[in-house]
C-alpha cells in the first residue's frame, strides 16, 4: 500500500436547519498523512463531528465550498460506499443498531468490499477470533447482531474491530473515548495504536477532553472554534488545554 494523504483545502460547509441555512464549517484546512496522528480538540459545538461526517459523506452535510481529496482523487465526487472502498474509514460518535446482521457476517462482508475478494473461511476465522482476543471480545460476540443491545463500550471495541481488519488508508474517530470506563478506554487505545503503528494509517480523532490523548498520542493537535481551526502544535496543546481550557486559544488565528 502506497503512503496516503488526505488533503482539505478550505472546506465550507452548510445544513439546513428549521430556521434556515446554518454555516457550520468555514474554511478548514488539514493535512493527514499516513503514519500521522492529528487530534482536533474543541467545545461541543465547534463543528468537530460535522468535519467528521463531512469526510464520510453523510448527506446532511452540504459542501459549499473547498475540497477534500484523498491522494490526489475528489472524494466529494463519491458516494459514501465508494469513499470506504478508497480506504476512509469512519467511527461514529453513536454507531447504529442494524437488527438481522451478525457481527461475523458484517465484518466478513465489509472485509470483502475492501480486498475484492471474500477471505477464505478458515483463514478469516483465525484472522477475526486473533482481533477479537487482541481486543479482549468474547467469542460468541461474533454471533450476536451488529450493536443491538450491545452496552457502550461494546459497541466501541466493535469500531475498533473494524479499524484493525479493514486497514484504511485513513481513520476518522469521532470522540471515541465517549461512554468509555478506565478499562475499556485502554483497550480500545491499544487497539488504535495497534493500527497506528503499522505506519500505513493516518488517524485523526476527535475530541472534547484531552483524556484519550493520554493513550494515544498525537503529533499534531488542532484547537477549533466556530468552524474553523484557530491554533496548531502538539501535545503541549492538549496539556494547556487540560490546564487552563479552551480560553488562551480563543481568538487566535492559525
Amino acid at each position: 500500500m502506497s503512503m496516503s494523504t488526505l488533503e482539505i483545502r478550505e472546506l465550507e460547509v452548510r445544513v439546513q436547519t428549521e430556521n434556515g441555512p446554518k454555516d457550520i464549517l468555514k474554511g478548514v484546512n488539514l493535512t493527514i498523512r499516513a503514519g500521522e496522528t492529528h487530534a482536533i480538540m474543541g467545545h461541543n459545538g465547534s463543528g468537530k463531528s460535522t468535519l467528521a461526517y463531512t469526510i464520510s459523506g453523510h448527506p446532511k452535510y452540504h459542501v459549499v465550498g473547498g475540497s477534500i481529496t484523498l491522494d490526489g482523487v475528489d472524494l466529494l465526487s463519491m458516494s459514501v460506499d465508494e469513499r470506504a472502498r478508497a480506504g476512509l474509514f469512519l467511527a461514529m460518535q453513536h454507531p447504529i443498531d442494524i437488527p438481522g446482521v451478525s457481527v461475523s457476517n458484517f465484518l466478513r462482508t465489509s472485509v470483502t468490499a475492501i480486498r475484492g475478494e471474500a477471505p477464505k473461511l478458515r483463514n478469516w476465522v483465525k484472522e477475526m477470533k486473533g482481533a477479537m482476543e487482541a481486543l479482549q471480545i468474547d467469542s460468541a460476540f461474533a454471533d450476536r447482531n451488529v450493536n443491538e443491545g450491545f452496552s457502550g463500550g461494546e459497541r466501541k471495541r466493535h469500531e475498533i474491530l473494524q479499524l484493525e481488519l479493514l486497514n484504511p488508508r485513513i481513520a476518522v474517530l469521532d470522540e471515541t473515548d465517549s461512554g468509555l470506563d478506565v478499562d475499556a478506554l485502554r483497550v480500545v487505545a491499544d487497539g488504535v495504536n495497534r493500527v497506528r503503528a503499522t505506519g500505513r494509517t493516518g488517524v485523526l480523532l476527535i475530541t472534547h477532553t484531552s483524556r484519550l490523548l493520554k493513550h494515544i498520542p498525537a503529533e499534531f493537535v488542532h484547537v477549533f472554534s466556530d468552524g474553523r481551526i484557530i491554533h496548531e502544535g502538539g501535545m503541549e496543546v492538549a496539556s494547556l488545554i487540560d490546564e487552563q481550557g479552551y480560553e488562551p486559544f480563543l481568538g487566535a488565528r492559525s
